[in-house]
């Protein structure tokens, strides 16, 4: 298993617990969330079986991500792309160390990124948004 600053299986899911807990609740991306998640528990451990392979080369995810988001490519927009990127960077400052942070905000642009150009193939696209900065972590 790979290390990176620090990250491990533990502070992945607390950061997808994190990240989950404020999506549902977001006035653009809760409603579809919301809709789309019929069991929270399940999601919330296949997501952090996700990031676990993602990250840490565990090889727990044993999915297909993109299948999942062309079940609802009629409801999802460039905007909540990017406003996931945000809560996401915000929740990985708050559980992770720096260096984690980082990577794992580097990886959920690259994926962004990717999901994109499958569900908007003739959008112009603009360059990508780099991550922000990121601060000392805080409390998760």
């Amino acid at each position: 298993m790979q290390m990176i600053g620090g990250l491990d299986e533990p502070l992945l899911g607390q950061l997808v617990s994190q990240f989950y807990s404020e999506v549902r609740l977001d006035p653009l991306l809760g409603p579809l969330f919301n809709r789309a998640i019929a069991d929270w528990p399940a999601h919330l451990e296949r997501l952090s079986a996700f990031w676990s392979s993602v990250m840490l080369t565990t090889g727990r995810y044993k999915g297909q991500p993109l299948p999942a988001h062309l079940r609802h490519q009629a409801e999802i927009t460039p905007e909540m792309f990017e406003r996931w990127l945000v809560l996401w960077e915000d929740s990985a400052r708050k559980c992770l160390p720096s260096d984690a942070a980082a990577a794992v905000v580097a990886k959920a642009h690259r994926i962004a990124d990717s999901l994109q150009m499958a569900l908007f193939p003739h959008a112009l696209t603009a360059p990508p948004v780099p991550p922000r900065a990121l601060d000392p972590p805080a409390a998760c």
